[in-house]
């Protein structure tokens, strides 16, 4: 921030330039979507994993269950997400192609359009008209300007599906192997203390992440990931005991 002195006899007007304040980033990002990603991963397949050894599944059965979840989340999530992305970014691309003609054909009209854009927000008459001229003077340049200032757009950001769908599937998956480790060296009840163990922790690590990307409290945040994971964990594995004893019984 710019802020003038106020001048003096003995010397002149100085601009003292102040530090600015500047926004965190709020679109998301890698690192955002990496967290979440792996709080699904992790969430899904704890309470499959507990599940199915509250049902008295031999290490082998629980091994499956959470080879199986892990995969099949991942490729559910990656499919998902690839064709989500690609979606948009085909409607995205469907409007720029129709903001690109109609810029070729009735220039003026676009150029007023974006005149009024800029009145909308305050700038003068005449400024405004300076501006939507100048922004005109390059097809590359209008179209760029209108797809920020009408569609909220950046045409050299529409996003890479396939990029998506690979992060997608990584971070679920790394998630999803967290509960599932204990069960690769060990198995029952030694297998499922520390299934626990490592997911709370690995719950408690999400909900610090969570909070560097809102800027709430990490201890709130993560106390509440903690207890969406002792939920995730809990519930399944006493569904597991009771419908495992009912039918070991019968």
């Amino acid at each position: 921030m710019v802020k003038p002195r106020t001048p003096s006899p003995n010397h002149p007007t100085q601009i003292e330039v102040t530090p600015e304040h500047h926004h965190r980033n709020i679109q998301g990002g890698a690192a955002r979507a990496a967290v979440f990603g792996m709080s699904d991963g992790l969430v899904s397949n704890v309470a499959l994993v507990l599940g199915v050894a509250g049902g008295h599944g031999s290490g082998g059965v629980v091994r499956l269950a959470g080879i199986v979840g892990l995969l099949g989340g991942a490729f559910s999530m990656a499919a998902g997400e690839y064709n989500s992305m690609r979606a948009h970014r085909e409607l995205l691309e469907r409007e720029l192609d129709i903001e690109r003609r109609e810029l070729k054909r009735r220039p003026e009209n676009e150029r007023r359009e974006l005149v009024q854009i800029y009145r909308s927000r305050g700038i003068e008459q005449e400024l405004a008209e300076d501006l939507a001229t100048e922004m005109h003077r390059d097809l590359d340049l209008a179209l760029e300007t209108h797809a920020r200032e009408e569609l909220g757009i950046d045409p050299e950001k529409l996003g890479s599906p396939r990029a998506a769908a690979a992060a997608s599937f990584a971070t679920f998956a790394v998630g999803a192997l967290v509960p599932l480790l204990p069960w690769f060296f060990t198995e029952g009840n030694a297998a499922i203390w520390l299934s626990v163990a490592v997911a709370l922790l690995a719950s408690l690590a999400i909900g610090i992440g969570l909070s560097a990307f809102t800027g709430r409290s990490w201890i709130r945040t993560a106390a509440r990931q903690l207890i969406v994971g002792v939920i995730a964990a809990g519930v399944p594995y006493v569904i597991g005991r009771l419908v495992g004893a009912g039918t070991s019984a019968v």
